[in-house]
């Protein structure tokens, strides 16, 4: 099932970290700092957050460049580059907890390496696939790719810093290399026009006044 609008979508990502100063300074090396909005908090969280924030690319050696990046910044590893059936990928863990992941559909380079990304997609880690579809479906999203109750993809535009995307709980958490189970806050905040809302997994919307890119007092990824 295909659409190619949407009357609702994400108008902006923000990440709730320990030291806002330090996460710009990493986001900022690591290259995705003008599609992210920061905020203070010091919320209980341990364990996976149920979410993650993945870069598409052109080639592998873009994800090399993406990947040494973000460790040089400090930066964990939890899947060092690989190829794998679908093309080429890695993990790693920013030093405030959020999980990335850079990977490419390319088994094979075509070119150097650039600083280009091709898209962002958030991942919600859920429990039941199906019923948070219907949940989003309620609220204005549109699906754009769906199969069966494993993964759900919605309709995004070019005013939107990242695609939302469902996929399974423990199957994301397997994927990213990472044990499925974490408690308390998933730091990650989500604008729309939809908002304010709390989604079946306990993942926060609040309302934004429009899906363009504004003026922010903190930094922001827009």
């Amino acid at each position: 099932m295909a659409t190619t609008a949407s009357t609702t979508s994400i108008a902006s990502v923000t990440l709730e970290v320990a030291d806002p100063d330090a996460a710009h300074r990493f986001y900022t090396a690591f290259g995705v700092d003008t599609h992210l909005r920061l905020r203070a908090s010091e919320a209980h969280s341990a364990g996976f957050r149920g979410f993650t924030l993945a870069l598409t690319v052109s080639r592998p050696a873009t994800v090399d460049s993406f990947l040494g990046a973000a460790v040089d910044a400090g930066a964990t590893v939890l899947k060092p580059a690989a190829k794998s059936l679908w093309g080429y990928g890695g993990v790693v863990q920013a030093p405030d907890g959020t999980i990335w992941k850079v990977a490419t559909s390319a088994k094979k380079d075509t070119g150097p390496a650039t600083r280009e990304i091709d898209e962002i997609v958030l991942l919600l880690g859920v429990e039941d696939v199906k019923a948070s579809k219907q949940f989003y479906l309620v609220r204005g999203l549109t699906v754009a790719r769906s199969f069966g109750g494993k993964y759900a993809e919605f309709a995004s535009d070019e005013s939107s810093p990242v695609k939302l995307a469902l996929y399974k709980r423990r199957g994301l958490a397997k994927d990213l290399g990472v044990p499925a189970d974490g408690t308390g806050s998933h730091r990650i905040v989500l604008g729309s026009t939809a908002g304010p809302f709390t989604d079946p997994d306990g993942f926060a919307w609040e309302a934004a006044p429009s899906l363009t890119p504004g003026p922010s007092t903190t930094p922001a990824l827009s």
